[in-house]
């Protein structure tokens, strides 16, 4: 099982909120997650980004694999992985 640490959008219409969620590869955008690990607001002037830099740093550890989207919001808020 493949599992990767994205983003799942949850804001209305035209009101783009997205969570970052650790989930299974094969499962869709908006489907079933493992786990919520942030948020990511980009409506706000400078963008929200809420991490939970121990969840992410033990997801990774197990070998899950951020998307490009969720690497540059982790490289934003100082977060390697």
């Amino acid at each position: 099982m493949a599992v990767k640490i994205r983003l799942t959008r949850v804001g209305s219409k035209k009101n783009p909120i997205y969570r970052v969620v650790v989930a299974d590869s094969r499962s869709p955008r908006d489907g079933r997650f493992i786990e919520i690990v942030g948020r990511y607001n980009p409506q706000t002037d400078p963008s929200t980004i809420e991490l939970d830099e121990a969840k992410i740093s033990d997801w990774v550890a197990k070998g899950a694999q951020p998307t490009e989207p969720v690497a540059r919001l982790m490289k934003a808020a100082g977060i390697g992985g």
